[in-house]
């Protein structure tokens, strides 16, 4: 079935939100963690407004979320989450190659991204290079890979 890339409605970001949060899930997080985490992988109706937002969705069924958010000359990556039964289907790609037209249309010059460890190698393969390392914003003391991809 043919894959819609488009704008979410203020009312879809509580399951986007869950979709998020399951997503993440794959990766074997332990629940504290997972609920440390809740707040990070929340969407807020004040995103619509402060940032870019793509949802993938599958005729009805919604199997994936992206945000960018521009600062400057660079862009961050703040969230790209496929539904896990969606994984390895395309749906990440396409909202990479979103996210990636998005920055590029913001007219910024690199895209800064802050990966899952496990998620990392889909970016390095997406083009995105090693940059050092960036503080967790849910989990005290630990450190993500962070990627930069030049546009």
């Amino acid at each position: 079935m043919h894959l819609l890339i488009r704008a979410p409605d203020v009312e879809e970001l509580p399951a986007l939100s869950e979709l998020c949060m399951r997503s993440k899930a794959v990766w074997s997080y332990d629940a504290a963690f997972m609920e440390a985490c809740r707040r990070e992988l929340s969407f807020d109706p004040r995103d619509l407004q402060s940032s870019h937002i793509a949802v993938a969705a599958r005729g009805r069924d919604v199997v994936g979320v992206a945000q960018v958010k521009a600062a400057g000359n660079e862009a961050d990556l703040a969230k790209l989450f496929v539904e896990p039964a969606a994984m390895r289907s395309g749906v990440g790609q396409a909202l990479f190659a979103w996210a990636l037209n998005t920055a590029r249309a913001l007219g910024v010059s690199r895209l800064i991204i802050e990966a899952d460890p496990d998620a990392a190698p889909f970016y390095r393969r997406l083009g995105a290079r090693d940059a050092g390392l960036a503080r967790s914003g849910s989990i005290a003391g630990r450190m993500l890979p962070k990627l930069v991809l030049e546009l």
